[in-house]
Order: C-alpha cells, then sequence, then structure tokens
C-alpha cells in the first residue's frame, strides 16, 4: 500500500471533513480510527445546524455564518459523490417568544438584516404551522439559516464519499512519517491535558432520544434549553443533556426520561409518538469553547481538528476547508480564535 500524503486520526465529523476537503485538493489520505466512523459523540441522532443570535458580533459568529450558508452544496456533493443521503436540510427553527422578549426579538431580527446581509433572515411570525411549541405572546422567532443534519448518517455518507475519491478508512494502525491531523475528540483533549500544567478541554456527556413522528417537512423547534429536530426518514430527534460529571459516557439513565417528559410537556405533538431509540455520548469542548484548529501545540508538522461540542456539525465545512488549505499551501485563514494554543 503506497504511503498517503496525511493521516487523519478519528473519525468523527471533524476528522472525516478534514479527509474531505484534503482529497478535493488532490491528496492522498488514510483516515485511522480504531472504532470506525462515527463511533463517539459525532454518531448521535439530534443535528441541530442553529446559529448564534445575531448581535455582539465577533469572528467566530461569521465564521458559522459562512460555514452554514456553505453547508448546502457541500453536503450535496458528498451525498452525489458517495450515493448516501446525510440527512441534511435547511428547514429552518421555530422558538417561541415570551411577551418580555418581543422588543428584544425585533432588535435582533434588525441586527440580522445587517450581519446575515439578506443571504438569511431571522423575523418574528405568529403564524409558526403546526409543528410548534406553544407560545405565550402568540408570535415566534422564526430564522431561516438554521438547517438539520443526522449525525450517523451524515458521517456514513462522509465515509461513503471518502472511499468513493480514493481515500483509505481503517481501525488498523500503518506506519506513517507525513503530517498527522488529530481529530481525536475529548480523549484528544484529555491527551493534550496531560501534556499541559492545566485543563486544555474535557468531554461533556449528552443525552437524547428518537422518536417515531414524521414532521419531516417542518422547521426545528428550540425551546426552553430543548432542541426538537425532525428528520428527512420520518423521526423527530429530542436533545439533548449536559452533564460535566458523569461514570459511563454512553450510558442513558434517568436524565433521559427527564428530557423526554420535558419535551412531551412542551410539545404536545409528540406527547403519544413511539420511541425509536436513545443515545448517550461524550463531545469535546476546548476551554475557550472555540473549536481548536491548526497547527498541533504539541507534535511539530502535525495538525489538530478539535472541540466542535454543540457546533461541531455546523462549523465542520469551513473548519475543514480552512485547515485543508493550511496543509496544502501553508496559508493560515483560520481565525486566531480557533488557534490551539489559545485553549493552552
Amino acid at each position: 500500500m503506497a504511503m498517503p500524503d496525511v493521516t487523519v486520526r478519528g473519525a468523527g465529523v471533524f476528522g472525516l471533513a478534514t479527509a474531505w476537503a484534503l482529497l478535493k485538493r488532490g491528496l492522498s489520505v488514510r483516515v485511522i480510527d480504531p472504532n470506525g466512523a462515527a463511533s463517539g459523540a459525532s454518531g448521535g441522532i439530534v443535528g441541530a445546524l442553529a446559529p448564534h443570535v445575531p448581535e455582539q458580533w465577533n469572528p467566530k459568529k461569521g465564521f458559522q455564518l459562512d460555514s452554514l450558508l456553505m453547508a448546502e452544496d457541500w453536503w450535496a456533493d458528498i451525498a452525489t459523490m458517495g450515493g448516501r443521503d446525510p440527512g441534511y436540510a435547511r428547514t429552518g427553527r421555530l422558538q417561541p417568544l415570551a411577551e418580555a422578549g418581543v422588543a428584544l426579538a425585533k432588535d435582533r431580527a434588525k441586527g440580522a438584516e445587517a450581519l446575515w446581509q439578506g443571504r438569511a433572515v431571522w423575523r418574528i411570525t405568529d403564524q409558526p404551522g403546526d409543528f410548534a411549541p406553544p407560545s405565550a405572546s402568540g408570535l415566534w422567532v422564526f430564522d431561516t439559516l438554521s438547517a438539520r443534519i443526522h449525525p450517523r448518517q451524515a458521517c456514513e455518507a462522509l465515509a461513503a464519499a471518502i472511499r468513493a475519491k480514493g481515500g483509505i478508512i481503517s481501525a488498523d494502525e500503518m506506519p506513517f512519517d507525513g503530517p498527522t491531523v488529530w481529530a481525536t475528540g475529548h480523549q484528544g483533549l484529555a491527551e493534550l491535558t496531560a501534556q499541559h500544567s492545566r485543563l486544555v478541554g474535557a468531554g461533556i456527556k449528552g443525552q437524547a432520544v428518537l422518536l417515531d413522528h414524521d414532521a419531516r417537512s417542518a422547521p426545528q423547534a428550540f425551546i426552553d434549553g430543548l432542541h426538537i429536530i425532525p428528520h428527512g426518514d420520518g423521526t423527530t430527534a429530542i436533545g439533548s443533556t449536559t452533564e460535566r460529571e458523569f461514570d459511563d459516557g454512553t450510558a442513558t439513565d434517568a436524565q433521559c426520561d427527564a428530557l423526554l417528559d420535558k419535551a412531551r410537556a412542551l410539545m404536545p405533538v409528540l406527547r403519544d409518538a413511539p420511541e425509536v431509540m436513545r443515545w448517550a455520548g461524550v463531545r469535546p469542548r476546548a476551554r475557550t469553547r472555540a473549536p481548536m484548529l491548526g497547527q498541533h501545540p504539541f507534535r511539530q508538522g502535525d495538525f489538530i481538528a478539535n472541540g466542535g461540542f454543540k457546533i461541531g456539525f455546523g462549523m465542520a465545512p469551513l473548519c475543514a476547508e480552512q485547515l485543508a488549505h493550511l496543509i496544502t499551501t501553508g496559508e493560515n485563514l483560520i481565525p486566531e480564535a480557533f488557534a490551539p494554543d489559545r485553549s493552552l
């Protein structure tokens, strides 16, 4: 087997997306993950690709906007190459408004008009459709920037596209002397912390539930901290918990019960929907809460892509393209806030 130009360690969304971006630039790539594609946090079921609020603008929010806007074409290319559906659709998002929040929502609508420059809309509506949480004010925020994706299906689509493009995905270790991209999730953050004098990042557990309720053409809902995501396969996902302390990162428990009870109470349309499955996983959060993207701080000549946490799938398209650009040209277009040494 010929030596690849680049090895990527980790077959979550950051690792697979980076491999795809490198393959498109003509490099040969091998992805190594002993557990296979989407075996960690990227194998989840929620998939809310939702923007930050359009106010107090900063480079991170601008980067996220650009990544969300490029996502539709980016995922379509992957689906075409690999013949697998990633579950992407830009169906928007509804958020109910309390009376006290109406004025702020109007200000944010003006902010979106200026900051999103007509590429997406944040507006107030009194006609939310059938799949909507109750609103005390009779009003909802609807934005056209939010999209959905099915995380596991998206990673499987990426893996299929990578193989169709000539890339290799393997569970086996192989000798390699060239540059490596470390996209190893919360385990990678723990390894960085072990090499440093303070916490670099940590794993945050999340639990979610998938229901048999078909609302595939409806926008997602966000209410009281819950994401409720109708998927294109006729299921609806509820997520998620945020757990900093846990014994088993893949076990569901009473917190999942409470999550489901809350969702059924907030969205009566889901009250009798049967469960399809429950999921738990550990998501990587860097100390700065921004992705870690760029030169590896402790491995000369290597790179890192980590810390996606709750926004990893939304950030992955542009993160992958800019990291691939850095690796292939040496030009660094990545926001300074994402520099890995910022989390050290």
